[in-house]
């Protein structure tokens, strides 16, 4: 039996599920533990998977906060009881505060670990359980230590490997068949910024353009004042049929969102979070594909009206597409998977 762990935001969990379902279909019983007040908290119980929440306190980069820190020791107390309880073969964290308690606690009793990052650096609870895990796998290759770099293996990012044809998305979506469309995504709860930053610059394309505008559910009823003809808000759409049915997009650079891009061949105009804010995360998944030319990063909304025309230049797009179809995490999950067998 293997424990897959790692949550609190989608980019931790969606590709954990991805990893437990390849898991399954090789025939591994596999239990979820998630983070309780994180993402999973709603999703796992329609998983289809079996699953166990326990509390887990955020990590900061700066400074342990005391409520915060009495959070990680009740977690990690709980972490022992699963660990315990469900006696696992092995564990795969996918990082992230609510992947650390199960994972480090599994480790120091010997329990083999394998570590998963999504982001083109290590995140903070990746770096503290580097050193006990038995495999570090990546989503992008990056530079580590050399004693490190010996047991880290490249498997790409898990994604959900499904495709609708751009009729079909379009039609589910309620958009017309025949428009380009171009996506907004701030990640799957939203982004302020690009909420703020976006409607007017984009209206001027309305006219043979639409815009498909997720904003995140909290700020749904907000954002509704902005639509207009072709400009439509969700505040939640399914990634499938919002990839399956776009031509380019605008969105936050997590590391989940530029590997969806990447498995869907759609370019992107990618907006990081401030560094500070995130560590340089999003900053550096971004800067992975923009490097490769398969991506545009906006390092300021002056370059906004510049960078836009770029995205939307036909020959742009096919540059892209070719390269980011060089880069597609197709298989992730069952790479990531074959792994976790191997070390068990």
């Amino acid at each position: 039996m293997v424990i897959v762990t790692g949550g609190g935001t989608g980019g931790h969990l969606y590709p954990g599920l991805a990893a437990a379902r390849a898991l399954l279909e090789a025939g591994e019983p596999v239990t979820y533990v998630g983070a309780l007040g994180g993402i999973e908290e709603r999703v796992l119980p329609g998983s289809g998977l079996p699953y166990r929440m326990i509390p887990a306190g955020k990590l900061s980069r700066d400074a342990l906060r005391p409520a915060e820190g009495l959070k990680v020791l009740r977690g990690l107390w709980a972490a022992g009881r699963v660990v315990e309880a469900l006696k696992p073969r092995v564990v795969l964290s996918m990082g992230g505060y609510a992947g650390f308690p199960v994972a480090f606690v599994a480790a120091l009793r010997g329990v083999p670990l394998v570590i998963h990052e999504q982001n083109a650096q290590l995140g903070l609870a990746n770096r503290m359980l580097a050193r006990l895990a038995r495999r570090v796998t990546l989503a992008t290759p990056m530079n580590l230590a050399p004693g490190l770099a010996a047991k880290t293996q490249v498997v790409g990012y898990p994604v959900r490997e499904e495709k609708r044809s751009r009729a079909e998305a379009r039609a589910a979506l309620g958009l017309d068949p025949e428009r380009p469309t171009l996506l907004v995504l701030g990640g799957s709860q939203g982004s302020l910024e690009l909420n703020e930053q976006l409607p007017e610059r984009l209206y001027p394309l309305l006219g043979e353009w639409q815009v498909l505008h997720q904003c995140g559910v909290r700020w749904e009823r907000e954002l509704k004042a902005k639509e207009r003809p072709h400009y439509f808000v969700r505040g939640y759409v399914d990634s499938v049929l919002a990839w399956s049915a776009a031509d380019c997009a605008i969105t936050r650079g997590g590391a989940g969102t530029m590997a969806e891009a990447a498995y869907h061949q759609v370019p992107v105009l990618g907006v990081p979070l401030p560094r500070n804010l995130d560590g340089g995360a999003q900053w550096a998944n971004v800067g992975f594909y923009a490097e490769r030319g398969a991506a545009l990063r906006l390092e300021s909304w002056a370059q906004f009206e510049a960078e836009l025309n770029t995205l939307l230049a036909p020959s742009t797009r096919a540059q892209i597409r070719d390269r980011l179809g060089q880069l597609s995490p197709a298989g992730a999950a069952r790479r990531l998977a074959q792994i976790v067998l191997e070390v068990a």
